[in-house]
């Protein structure tokens, strides 16, 4: 009776954790959607902070015109940033961790042409966006809004 008690529970943990891994797989893949569906088209609005420093800055604006995965855990993101009378486009690799169901943009020394090296933290939640950002001798914290203006 113990042995088939044993069997039991073997096999009932078996199947368990088998159907975990399925709906873990499938439940990535609905993030992942879902991610991309928040970032495709919007327009991240907010402001920063410099380290060291009081106050926020004027509104910043990213534009998003498009999202792709090129990684297993690298993402593309095609931005437009304004800065000054110009609006230049910036294509920036980011690779995308989870906190359970909330995507952390990370990025890491990463070279962006004409504007320098950052590293940054950003969780994305609920149309809101808050992180920190370091460059070569300067950092501070970011925060805003996640527009979808043609939705």
């Amino acid at each position: 009776m113990k042995a088939s008690l044993s069997l039991a529970l073997v096999v009932s943990i078996s199947l368990l954790s088998g159907c975990s891994k399925k709906s873990g797989t499938s439940n990535q893949e609905n993030l992942d959607r879902q991610f991309q569906a928040m970032m495709a088209g919007a327009t991240l609005a907010g402001h920063s902070t410099l380290l060291n420093r009081d106050g926020v800055s004027g509104e910043e604006r990213y534009a998003i015109d498009a999202i792709s995965r090129i990684g297993s855990e690298t993402w593309l993101i095609k931005t437009r940033m304004k800065l000054g009378a110009r609006e230049i486009p910036f294509p920036i690799p980011v690779v995308i961790r989870w906190a359970g169901d909330t995507p952390v943009i990370t990025l890491t020394d990463v070279y962006i042409p004409g504007v320098g090296t950052y590293t940054a933290r950003v969780v994305l939640y609920r149309d809101q966006y808050a992180g920190t950002w370091s460059g070569k001798s300067y950092g501070g914290q970011l925060f805003g809004k996640i527009i979808h203006e043609h939705r």
